[in-house]
C-alpha cells in the first residue's frame, strides 16, 4: 500500500470516529439530562417525607425529641433486621 493510501486511509478513520464520538457524546447527554431528572424527582419525594418526619419530631416538647428521634432509628433497624431475615428463611426454603 502505498503512504498516500494510508494517510487518506487514517484520515477517514479520524473522521469516522469524531463523528461517532459526536453521536455518542450526544446520546450520553441525553442520558444524563434523564438520570437527573429521575434523581431530582426521586430526592423531592425524599425530601417531602424527610420534612414530614422532621415536623412530626419537632412539633414534640424539647424533652421528647431525642427519643423520639431514638425510637424512629431503631424501629427502622428493626425493620430492615426483619426483611433481612424473611429474605434468609426464603433463601433456605427454596434450597
Amino acid at each position: 500500500m502505498e503512504m498516500k493510501h494510508v494517510i487518506i486511509f487514517a484520515v477517514i478513520g479520524i473522521v469516522a470516529l469524531l463523528g461517532f464520538n459526536i453521536i455518542n457524546g450526544n446520546s450520553r447527554e441525553k442520558n444524563r439530562e434523564v438520570a437527573v431528572s429521575t434523581v431530582a424527582t426521586d430526592s423531592a419525594t425524599d425530601a417531602d417525607s424527610t420534612q414530614d418526619n422532621a415536623a412530626a419530631i419537632t412539633s414534640k416538647p424539647l424533652g421528647e425529641q431525642p427519643k423520639v428521634m431514638l425510637d424512629d432509628a431503631t424501629n427502622k433497624i428493626n425493620q430492615a433486621q426483619q426483611s433481612e431475615q424473611d429474605r434468609l428463611d426464603q433463601m433456605n426454603n427454596t434450597q
